[in-house]
């Protein structure tokens, strides 16, 4: 065999793989329809194992575990005196409260020309002028496939009745955030490039032989060159994805490079400290490696695009970066410490803006929710809006794409959060206020379990999301007629029943309203600033070095703003276990069976952990309020005005895809843009015309593809 032949192999080898996946996802659709056919059987009064095992090709005790309902009796033992439980009553059954009518937006009035502080050449507007498209034509007359058709919905909890319901409304017993009494340490860090071998730590500079670049290698060659002081070491490129075509996915290659043997006397890391973490964490792409060798020296090497994307920066603009960041933050924090990540620094620094003045309001500490809040909430609210759309909805041939991102989105709606033990709306509660108090409910911090019907008429972008098995694990329905029983917070249930084309309908069924406090201002305004002083020197710096890295110590504060949100979002832990038979009473309280085998009990537990800044309720509000201003927001415009943009101001059909906090349309709208937290800017156009994407592979390539004929445009105006 010869170097051609191996090549080929290598590539035949990397189809097969494909196909395995594809052949994967396909099982894993099959399987969940499967198990859904199961959940829904096991419900019928009289359904037995015994009879689903075969239907479905499972075990008993397979079927058991996804209807525990179906295990056989007795598998939990009531208390004596008590009466077995009710069927619960589904939220199709329930009797909602309409949500009253409230002023919808206007819609957005087009703009022929750029809107700006000046009159300067709009080198994107040329672009389009340039470009040589035909009209848009409309979108496929043919019946739109339904959004999600093929996805199995996944039921969403619902708050129960009585004394157990009583406990979600209540606040974690001797848990509170609180502002730190000490300073965090400082770790010591080199940056190093991995594919280039080039070190930097302090003013010092060398070039090392990291051979294939294993952990024990990069950690031999550096320590020959630097301090057993240093505590951290930041990599630009991925030498966990060295031996990536050896594994079928991404992460077994990482698990690999991280597991892999050390014989130079490391060992994997103990914990130690107020802020470190045991071990290793495995994520595909930004994982972390911790070690030790002997009981003093300890250090970690961490991904540098955790805080930004390096892109071809050399590492000692990076180290400018990182201090430029520094510097920045500490004009509003003068105890900042850089942690390792930006999610880490992001709540230090929040927990560092908690109110202490005796008397102020909360100056105790913010209370945490309820363990049945915090779970309730982990399972009825996602994050960003991630939507691909593909034809007949959109035309097979785009006319163009542009991509319309919103600039530091999240620091957009950090100005109100629920604080406190939230109260409970049920249906009968909000049915008997008046439509004032209903409206100030709907614009509180709050969110709600609510049933929707969408006009007859709609012909645009689904506004809602309802829940579906699988790892998208949220789509957003848009057929017209259709009705869904989801949960949504309470910015996004203002954007349907606002919306500038025809308010969709919304009842209540039941809800969460906090009162309204600002435990995220503070913090978010000083990052903001700090992030606006970064932007700010990155356009007027002297040299092209200077330039990216204030650059990317902008985007740092950025990542720091959005994953600190991120970071007060809490995943409940599952812990399992079991007993014999006839044993029940030693199953934990608040678990549930999951599985009866061989005269053995498996049953499972979900809870929340004592995290003191676990606040779920303040990044569910942002994601909301973020995912509603996708759909409609105000931006003011040169001449001070405020105007109406979103996806909702823009022509049906011309929607090609959502991430997270960007719009990608086959229309042109022009604007305004400010560089305002919130704004939308255009980063990327593709004036040509161009097949539509039919998967995010597709969609990828024309991100990038929009990107660099931007930037093409703006550098030769």
């Amino acid at each position: 065999m010869d170097a051609q032949q191996y090549n080929d192999g290598l590539a035949e080898l990397r189809g097969v793989r494909d196909d395995i996946k594809k052949v994967q996802a396909a099982l894993s659709k099959l399987t969940g329809q499967r198990d859904k056919y199961v959940k829904s059987l096991a419900g019928y009064a009289k359904a037995k194992a015994d009879r689903l095992a075969p239907a479905a090709g499972l075990s008993i005790q397979d079927i058991v575990a996804l209807a525990p309902n179906l295990a056989p009796e007795p598998v939990v033992t009531a208390p004596a005196g008590t009466r077995p439980p009710t069927a619960p009553v589904t939220t199709s059954e329930r009797t909602g409260a309409a949500a009253p009518a409230l002023t919808p937006v206007p819609a957005h009035v087009a703009r022929t020309q750029p809107v700006g502080p000046d009159t300067a050449p709009d080198p994107a507007a040329e672009l389009l002028t340039q470009a040589t498209a035909p009209p848009e034509p409309p979108a496929s007359s043919a019946a739109p496939a339904p959004d999600g058709a093929d996805a199995v919905p996944r039921e969403l909890p619902s708050i129960p009745e009585g004394p157990a319901g009583d406990r979600f409304f209540t606040v974690a017993p001797n848990l509170r955030s609180e502002r730190p009494n000490f300073t965090q340490t400082v770790r010591p860090s080199a940056i190093l490039n991995t594919d280039t071998g080039v070190l930097v730590y302090k003013d010092q500079r060398v070039r090392l032989d990291l051979g294939a670049a294993s952990a024990d290698e990069i950690l031999t060659a550096v320590f020959a060159s630097v301090p057993d002081s240093v505590q951290r070491i930041y990599v630009t490129g991925a030498p966990w994805h060295r031996d990536a075509d050896s594994y079928p996915y991404l992460r077994d290659a990482v698990r690999a490079w991280l597991d892999a043997p050390m014989p130079h006397g490391w060992t994997v890391e103990t914990q130690r400290g107020r802020d470190a973490m045991a071990g290793h964490f495995l994520h595909e792409r930004t994982p972390v490696g911790r070690w030790q060798r002997g009981a003093d020296q300890h250090v970690e090497i961490r991904n540098v695009a955790e805080w930004f994307d390096p892109r071809d920066a050399d590492p000692g603009t990076i180290r400018a970066a990182f201090n430029l960041t520094w510097e920045a933050l500490k004009r509003e924090w003068p105890d900042v410490v850089l942690m390792g990540s930006p999610m880490q620094t992001g709540r230090d620094l929040w927990t560092r803006t908690i109110p202490t003045k005796q008397g102020a309001r909360w100056a105790d500490g913010y209370p945490v929710m309820s363990d049945e809040i915090r779970q309730l909430m982990h399972a009825t609210s996602g994050q960003g809006r991630d939507e691909l759309i593909t034809p007949p909805r959109v035309p097979a041939q785009l006319p163009r794409l542009a991509e319309l991102d919103r600039t530091l989105a999240y620091g957009k709606h950090t100005w109100a959060s629920g604080v406190g033990a939230p109260q409970r709306v049920t249906a009968g509660t909000f049915a008997s206020w008046s439509e004032k108090d209903q409206a100030n409910a709907l614009f509180a911090p709050s969110h709600w379990q609510v049933r929707v019907t969408i006009p007859d008429d709609w012909n645009h972008v689904g506004l809602l999301p309802a829940a579906i098995e699988g790892p998208r694990a949220w789509h957003y329905p848009h057929e017209a007629g259709r009705t869904f029983t989801t949960w949504a917070g309470g910015a996004e249930v203002n954007a349907a029943l606002r919306n500038p084309i025809t308010p969709w309908k919304i009842e209540i069924l039941d809800g969460l309203l906090w009162e309204s406090g600002t435990p995220l201002k503070d913090w978010s305004e000083k990052l903001k600033k700090a992030w606006a002083s970064l932007a700010a020197k990155a356009q007027l710096a002297g040299t092209d070095d200077l330039r990216e890295a204030n650059r990317l110590a902008s985007r740092a504060i950025r990542s720091i703003l959005l994953y600190g949100i991120g970071g007060f979002a809490q995943r409940p832990t599952i812990t399992t276990g079991t007993v014999p038979v006839g044993h029940e009473s030693q199953i934990p309280k608040g678990a549930r069976p999951k599985s009866l085998s061989d005269g053995t009990i498996t049953w499972e537990q979900s809870r929340m952990s004592r995290n003191p800044n676990a606040h779920p309720e303040w990044a569910a509000g942002v994601w909301s309020a973020a995912r509603a201003a996708l759909l409609s927001t105000r931006a003011k415009t040169a001449d001070g005005q405020m105007t109406h943009v979103g996806a909702l101001h823009l022509k049906p059909g011309s929607i090609v895809a959502f991430r997270t906090d960007a719009i990608y349309t086959t229309d042109t709208p022009r604007w305004p843009y400010n560089g305002e937290p919130g704004d939308y800017l255009l980063k990327g156009l593709t004036p040509d015309p161009v097949a539509a994407p039919l998967d995010m592979a597709e969609f990828y390539n024309l991100q990038a593809l929009g990107r660099a004929r931007l930037d093409e445009a703006q550098a030769q105006s």
